[in-house]
């Protein structure tokens, strides 16, 4: 008979597992450029919408419709008899369900380092091989009753089965596609390229994080027993511990490294530490998770310098070291620090070996499998955009978006009637005409004042102290000789950090020039670096529109 705790457990966990298509979603969009937000969601979305039906057809019976060694069966439809394989007390459909959305977690982990060149058409192909195919053959072997969960092969909740998986068909993908155009220079030296926002890439990590209780959590796929529940509660707290130390292992070892914590870096350790943790987040102490979570910080930060710098695969995202790497030593990590079996408990070479040799294998498998897709539809579709489409960004190309972010774009109203002005102060239009001849021939000058925005206030009142009551203000963002403060953006330095600064644009007559630069000065001198800049130039005329003065008498506040 169906158990309710079992049943709703299983269905909360599954809830909390889609839901990290979201946090995968906010972290692969923040970590590229604003121009291919709408195509990273659209990839996101479609990871789960394609591999809902095709887990559904193929994937699932390939992965549980059977005990052989290599292959479950063909079982469209989930039709067949689970009852050997199923949690007790659970309906199929509850863990059909459960299933399908680890299934596509591991799908969309490749979004992120094929992001922002792959052709949308060939990634959705891409996306229904591995739910159908790649992704069930070597989660059969795991927790399917396959030959590595006969050799007693240990990944409690995927850290091979599902983020490793994915971590290595997203090296293959961004070793076929090549890199993005401007990222490695004619040397082969990397060049940093940021993504638009640390905002929506810090929301998708806390996403994942609390959605990582259920991922974790879930795999117990019971909620009933005393053993249970107990066992439940260490998940939770070697999960948290994992990915805790592990980000506050980054953060110190960026801190040290490139002078200031870097943030995308330690956000990418957050994951780390979850991914690691995910293979034996059961057996582990909270003091063994301590130790995985600072290993992986490690291994996250060198690995993602090692893949960009050296091996000079670009991963936007750090898909491959957060997943793939993470993925592959936390499994093994299991037969170090497993409480029982573990080699650090006692337990001997034998665990450790058999994690080893479950890595290997699929890592073997996945390579051949995805490389073998990849070719394919890089010689028949085709894999990789155009320049031209790389360039302008795939919103535009790909799915006729000019921006992710229109309302944040300058808008202008078009008015079908003209408001009608009284007769009494309306200007004639003879009057509005200009000819050079109607110059007073008064000096005019425009002095443009670049600075700090801290500093906007005190020169706007020293401005206004001196008679300048008119000036155009804009938000920019710019540096000058010095290329900016150093700054590094996942281990690679920027070649030009622009800064934010504010750009005042100031026209006078009346008012002396030289007053207006010193008093300028005056109010933005710090000593430091970066104070800004002052501009000096001649104007030739200028006209009040209204009313058609030109020169002095344009700049002249009415009565």
């Amino acid at each position: 008979m169906y158990s309710a705790e079992n049943t709703i457990w299983v269905l909360v966990a599954a809830a909390l597992v889609f839901f990290m298509q979201a946090g995968f979603a906010m972290v692969e969009t923040g970590f590229t450029r604003a121009k291919n937000a709408g195509n990273i969601i659209m990839k996101n979305l479609m990871d789960f919408s394609l591999g809902t039906p095709i887990y559904w057809l193929l994937g699932f019976g390939i992965m549980f419709g059977g005990s052989s060694a290599l292959i479950g069966g063909f079982d469209p439809m989930v039709k067949g008899d689970y009852s050997s394989i199923l949690p007790a007390g659970v309906p199929l459909m509850a863990f059909l369900i459960f299933q399908t959305v680890f299934c596509a977690t591991a799908a969309t982990i490749v979004s992120g380092a094929m992001a922002e060149r792959t052709k949308f058409s060939a990634y959705c192909i891409y996306s229904m091989v591995i739910s159908a195919i790649i992704y069930p053959v070597s989660g059969h072997w795991i927790w399917g009753g396959g030959w590595l969960a006969q050799l007693g092969f240990h990944d409690f909740a995927g850290s091979t089965a599902v983020h490793m998986v994915g971590g290595v068909a997203a090296f293959i993908g961004a070793k076929i596609l090549g890199p993005r155009i401007g990222k490695y220079d004619k040397n082969g030296k990397s060049k940093a390229i940021p993504g638009h926002s640390l905002t929506l890439g810090a929301l998708g990590v806390f996403i994942l994080w609390f959605c990582w209780f259920g991922f974790n959590g879930g795999s117990t796929v019971s909620a009933t027993g005393d053993d249970v529940l107990a066992s439940m509660g260490n998940i939770f707290v070697t999960t948290n511990m994992a990915a805790a130390v592990a980000t506050v292992t980054v953060m110190c070892i960026t801190w040290i490294r490139y002078k200031k914590p870097d943030v995308s870096m330690t956000l990418n350790g957050s994951l780390a530490g979850l991914v690691a943790i995910t293979a034996g987040c059961d057996l582990v102490t909270p003091f063994g998770a301590a130790l995985i979570g600072i290993i992986a910080g490690f291994i996250v930060v060198f690995g993602i310098e090692f893949i960009d710098q050296k091996l000079k695969i670009d991963d936007p995202v750090g898909a491959v070291g957060v997943h793939g790497l993470c993925g592959a030593s936390g499994t093994i990590m299991v037969g170090l620090f497993a409480q029982e079996d573990g080699l650090f408990y006692g337990g001997g070479v034998s665990l450790l070996l058999t994690q080893i040799l479950g890595v290997v294998a699929v890592i073997a498998w996945v390579t051949v499998a995805i490389t073998i897709t990849f070719q394919i539809i890089k010689h028949t579709i085709g894999l990789r955009v155009s320049k031209e489409e790389e360039i302008m960004g795939l919103d535009v190309k790909e799915h006729g978006l000019t921006s992710a972010y229109a309302d944040f774009m300058p808008t202008v109203d078009v008015i079908s009637e003209f408001q009608k002005v009284p007769a009494e102060q309306a200007v004639p239009v003879s009057k509005v005409g200009y000819t050079e001849s109607e110059s007073d021939g008064s000096k005019l000058t425009t002095i443009v004042i670049i600075a700090k925005q801290s500093k906007f206030e005190t020169l706007k009142q020293a401005m206004n102290a001196i008679g300048v009551t008119g000036m155009t203000v804009t938000n920019v963002l710019g540096c000058g000789i010095q290329k900016g403060a150093t700054e590094y953006y996942r281990g690679v330095p920027l070649e030009m950090n622009l800064l934010p600064k504010v750009k005042v644009e100031i026209t006078v007559c009346n008012v002396p020039v030289d007053l207006v630069i010193n008093e300028a000065k005056k109010a933005l001198y710090t000593g430091n670096i970066g104070d800004g800049k002052i501009f000096v130039y001649d104007v030739e005329n200028v006209v009040k529109v209204r009313t058609g003065e030109s020169g002095c008498a344009a700049l002249q506040d009415e009565d």
